[in-house]
């Protein structure tokens, strides 16, 4: 993967800071090279860490100098916000007419997946990646327009925020106290080709917002005393700068892997995070094994193991949809999911774990309380037990399940 930082001024804004290990920013000739080389989409991701970095702004600019070198380049989806600054750019450019759903008495305006496959320009733009589509769309949410637009072979440059990455989602609440409603799958950045980071001074975003250039003036008050708190900002911005940094220059997780016939196969490296049937607190656990699994650079199993108490035919209808809910995420986040069987979990969950290589296993601290600990064991004292040549990972997860 190739990836940069952005260093730009436009308008009255102040210079964006670079982060990079290369002497220049990204450029559109850059990508153009990657476009014309190309047997598949190739896509190319704009990050910030709030609005008002000037992620939109960015991509329109771009749009404008890979038009004028020939290549034919459209809006797919483009939300300016009411920002003045960013609109002017829209001029010019070839705007695809949006997808119009009704929904609950309401017109929803939706970007027009099959518009776009059907226009089929070189290059789209995609603005608000971690958008969940209206009902009635082909895909619930838009990061998976991209993905399919990527496969009919249309290059496409998109954007978002790094509180959007899923595996953040938990960091970025605790730290700002704002519930992350949308996210964008980790394994949906890894397949960019690009990454820019739009960097800038925590102060000069928050002068930019009292300027009235990111919200109207009605809502800055509320950001400033919310989401825009000086400290908020500084812990995203450096976020956002470590999200990037990981990822430049990060090899393909297979070129990490050695000869599995010489039993050299990642055997440090690969992880496995071990969820239950029934774990309201899973999604927590998948986060962080998929961030994990990231700095590692290595492949990642979710593994589970149904009890004869658990089969399909006895397993409780709440717990199962709890289940089918933390697959989905885990393949969300990258994972491959295995499914196993057995009357004891950790002799099972072992097994495949020197079968696969498996280096690290991630599982989530107990709150059962100590008495039930005692008397029936827990599961986590026998892991670490029996685990003598892993590295285990106990995390916490706050409310884990505290059930028997």
């Amino acid at each position: 993967m190739r990836a940069a930082s952005g260093l730009h001024t436009y308008g009255p804004r102040p210079c964006l800071a670079s982060l990079s290990m290369q002497p220049t920013r990204s450029r559109p000739e850059d990508f153009l090279e990657l476009v014309e080389r190309s047997k598949r989409g190739r896509l190319k991701v704009y990050i910030g860490f709030a609005a008002g970095v000037g992620k939109t702004y960015r991509m329109l600019e771009e749009a404008h100098a890979l038009k004028q070198r020939g290549v034919d380049v459209v809006c797919g989806f483009i939300e300016t916000h009411g920002r003045a600054e960013t609109a002017s750019l829209m001029a010019g450019l070839e705007y695809l007419p949006l997808r119009k759903v009704e929904y609950r008495n309401l017109t929803i305006e939706e970007m027009d997946l099959e518009g776009i496959i059907a226009r089929r320009p070189q290059v789209v733009l995609v603005d608000e990646v971690a958008h969940t589509n209206a009902p009635g769309s082909r895909n619930r949410k838009r990061h998976q327009d991209v993905l399919d637009i990527l496969a009919e072979n249309i290059n496409v440059i998109c954007a978002f925020n790094v509180q959007h990455i899923e595996s953040l989602k938990d960091i970025v609440e605790r730290v700002t106290g704002v519930v992350i409603r949308e996210t964008v799958p980790d394994s949906f950045l890894k397949q960019a080709d690009q990454i820019v980071n739009l960097d800038l001074a925590a102060e000069d975003l928050i002068e930019r917002l009292r300027a009235g250039k990111i919200y109207d003036e009605s809502k800055v008050q509320s950001a400033l005393a919310n989401f825009f708190q000086k400290e908020n900002l500084a812990a995203l911005r450096e976020l956002a700068l470590r999200e990037v940094a990981q990822n430049l220059d990060r090899p393909p997780a297979t070129e990490v892997l050695h000869d599995e016939r010489s039993g050299l196969a990642g055997a440090s490296d690969r992880l496995m995070v071990c969820i239950s049937s029934y774990s309201p607190r899973a999604a927590t656990l998948l986060r962080r094994g998929s961030r994990m699994a990231g700095r590692l650079n290595t492949d990642w199993f979710v593994v589970y193991v149904e009890t004869p108490a658990e089969a399909p035919t006895r397993i409780a209808a709440d717990a199962q949809r709890h289940l089918l809910a933390n697959i989905d995420k885990a393949r969300e986040l990258g994972a491959e999911v295995r499914r196993l069987q057995g009357k004891d979990a950790v002799a099972v969950l072992l097994q495949f774990a020197r079968l696969h290589h498996v280096g690290h296993i991630m599982i989530g601290r107990s709150h059962r309380p100590w008495w039930k600990r005692s008397f029936r064991g827990s599961f986590v004292d026998r892991m670490v037990r029996a685990a003598e040549n892993f590295d285990v990972h106990v995390v916490a997860t706050e409310d884990e399940d505290a059930r028997p």
